[in-house]
């Protein structure tokens, strides 16, 4: 027998739970389907720390980032759940775009300000600091480890069903408002249909899309950031990006620009920005590439006398990359796809959230800059050598 619903949310990670939760406030019946067990390490929402970080400069990003800040605040209240910690972010390092960030902050009205570098390296002794440091008080760090099972508890008190060990083997579009998902669990294979599938699936969204919906390539990696253990215990540390411009001396060994921040109980977490090897999500070897993470270590010597370069523990995690870093939201006929995130789309997850349930419902349409038909151009924040 087919079970009939109104929507399916394809993929428990971040984006998929916060869809989950924003359809369920809406009094909307939704199924989210998970393919792991909680707390599984395979995608990209994994790990107790990301970076709210407020660096961008484009005029959608920042109305996301204006939103999102108390759409955390509401998650937290809802789910009496700390998930954010307000440490603040410094950008620093030799790039010309920094001045831009400052200004289209200030002038969307968030906190942004150069400080001299003698008063960035007195408050924050752990980092050194040879150039411009722009401060962004409004950011910190999120804890994704938490926010997964808060979004998905408050889901299931205003009445979503939560699915975890369902895996989506296929699915069909049987009309503009009918798609027949086949569903592997523990007790065999179901097929469940429903008004409109929402596919959240991280690394596994260009397989279940192909010959479904066109997107723009993606690209997944496997990314080997590092936690290096604090050898300063009185350093105060905030979350950090660290940028560059190629061809000055002294960083001819980086691949990108970096990020990193403290994550308590396992030491200060630093990591090249979407420079790791294609990988296959199925058959990922959670090795760190050695002369990347040997790289790493040499950044942590040159660049963070608060931790221990020869005391680390390696982090793998996946990145879904568009050519543009720009994420793909939109709805084609009864799919609503949410993808691409590109390594900097967590801070945004409760507004993801709300767009894919507008995309849903009919509320309102997604950016046009997150368009699934797009022609892609150059990358928002790559800087390699």
């Amino acid at each position: 027998m087919t079970e009939r619903l109104d929507t399916i949310v394809l993929g428990g990670g971040a984006m998929g739970s916060a869809t989950a939760w924003a359809l369920a406030q809406r009094g909307r019946a939704v199924t989210l389907l998970e393919r792991f067990e909680p707390g599984h390490h395979f995608g990209a929402s994994h790990g107790a720390t990301r970076n709210f970080s407020l660096g961008y400069a484009q005029s959608t990003y920042l109305d996301m980032l204006a939103e999102a800040l108390p759409l955390w605040d509401e998650i937290e209240q809802q789910s009496g759940e700390k998930l954010f910690a307000h440490t603040g972010i410094v950008n620093h390092g030799r790039d010309h775009s920094y001045q831009g960030v400052h200004d289209a902050l200030r002038a969307a009205g968030f906190e942004a300000a150069f400080l001299p570098l003698e008063e960035a390296q007195e408050r924050w002794a752990g980092i050194r600091f040879d150039s411009q440091v722009l401060h962004l008080p409004q950011g910190g760090q999120l804890n994704a480890d938490a926010t997964l099972p808060a979004l998905q508890r408050i889901a299931a008190e205003h009445g979503a069903i939560v699915r975890h060990r369902s895996r989506v083997l296929s699915f069909r579009v049987l009309g503009d408002d009918d798609v027949a998902v086949e569903v592997e669990t523990a007790d065999g294979v179901e097929v469940l249909r429903a008004r409109t599938l929402v596919v959240t699936a991280g690394a596994w969204t260009s397989t279940l899309l192909d010959g479904v919906v066109q997107l723009p390539r993606l690209s997944v990696t496997q990314e080997q950031p590092a936690h290096f253990a604090v050898t300063d215990q009185e350093a105060i540390w905030p979350g950090f990006n660290h940028r560059f411009t190629p061809g000055e001396p002294g960083y001819d060994y980086w691949p990108s620009a970096i990020y990193g921040m403290l994550t308590p109980g396992e030491g200060v977490k630093a990591g090249w920005h979407a420079v790791g090897p294609l990988t296959d999500p199925d058959a990922r070897s959670f090795t760190p590439e050695p002369g990347q993470l040997a790289d790493l270590q040499r950044y942590a010597r040159d660049w963070l006398p608060g931790a221990d370069a020869d005391s680390l523990v390696a982090v793998s995690c996946t990145y879904t990359l568009t050519a543009d870093e720009n994420f793909v939201l939109d709805r084609i006929g009864p799919i609503v796809v949410g993808a691409g995130f590109s390594g900097h789309g967590f801070k945004f997850v409760p507004v993801v959230g709300r767009i894919l349930a507008d995309l849903v419902t009919g509320a309102g349409a997604a950016p046009s800059l997150f368009a699934a038909g797009r022609t892609t151009a150059g990358s928002l924040f790559k800087i390699t050598s």
